[in-house]
């Protein structure tokens, strides 16, 4: 809890270093706290479980998402069983998140059911680092997939600097068909169109049930001017918190930033934990 808020942090990479390209530990130290993070892996390169869950104790995390990735191209491999060791040391606070990639996974729809079956509570897709476009009907077994797992997708929408990134698939205009050739689908809009698409991301949010947008990689404070054509206290009722740890400078202090917009009781514990329970079933706990 933080501050009698129950918090879920829904966009968390923690990564094996090993596996990594030279760029995403510049991203790491630049945006995040270098020797903090130094402290939680051990020397080779691996986190220390219960170094990571003491961090997020500390910082009020009830719940972290942690994402994996397969992008060789721009910020290297971070496959789901790197995390589970995390899972497996506290599994009501942490929950692995499954990723594919068309250019490296087939059957996709079987690659995602693997990972489901190892515990993972949603799909997430990196179209800017992968280089492939959302809508490619190769991804299309893995979003009926979801469907009938009943899981969400959470698609990256957002411009990355990353070497190798190609940007043009952030755009999140091209989910539209997905939306519409899978209705049943939850989509979860991860850096909420950071960028050059705020108004897309924000369009899609509030003209469809099942679309959420994922705060990632935005400042709170900056959030009234990113979304500047909307009402905010509206569209937040379709945020979910996330950070992008560990390129952030402290989670409870993005969330206590997003407290400080003004935000009613209701709408500011939808953001910071209830929404996310909404959109993620896999996170509620007896």
């Amino acid at each position: 809890m933080l501050d009698g808020h129950f918090l879920v942090d829904a966009h968390v990479h923690a990564a094996r270093l090993p596996t990594l390209r030279p760029a995403w530990r510049r991203w790491a130290e630049e945006f995040g706290d270098a020797d903090a993070l130094a402290g939680l892996y051990d020397g080779s390169g691996t986190l220390v479980p219960e170094r990571v869950d003491a961090c997020f104790e500390a910082e009020g995390v009830d719940v972290a998402l942690l994402l994996c990735e397969h992008s060789p191209k721009t910020t290297g491999e971070q496959p789901i069983e790197d995390v589970l060791p995390l899972v497996k040391y506290n599994p009501r606070r942490f929950r692995p998140v499954a990723n594919v990639n068309p250019h490296l996974h087939y059957p996709v729809d079987a690659e995602v059911e693997r990972q489901l079956a190892l515990g993972a509570v949603a799909l997430k897709l990196h179209p800017v680092h992968g280089g492939f476009s959302p809508a490619d009907p190769a991804l299309y077994p893995a979003y009926q997939a979801c469907v009938t797992a009943g899981v969400p997708v959470v698609v990256h929408c957002g411009t990355s600097s990353f070497p190798g990134s190609m940007n043009k698939y952030a755009d999140p205009v091209l989910l539209d068909d997905v939306l519409r050739d899978f209705p049943g689908l939850t989509l979860v809009l991860a850096h909420g169109g950071r960028g050059w698409w705020y108004q897309a991301a924000a369009f899609l949010a509030l003209s469809r049930e099942n679309v959420w947008i994922e705060l990632s990689g935005l400042p709170p404070h900056r959030l009234p001017g990113y979304y500047a054509q909307y009402e905010l206290r509206r569209l937040a009722r379709k945020f979910i918190f996330g950070t992008d740890w560990p390129g952030v400078p402290g989670i409870a202090r993005n969330a206590r930033a997003l407290a400080a917009l003004g935000l009613d009781e209701e709408t500011l514990a939808g953001v910071l934990g209830r929404n996310a329970l909404e959109v993620y079933p896999g996170l509620r706990v007896a």
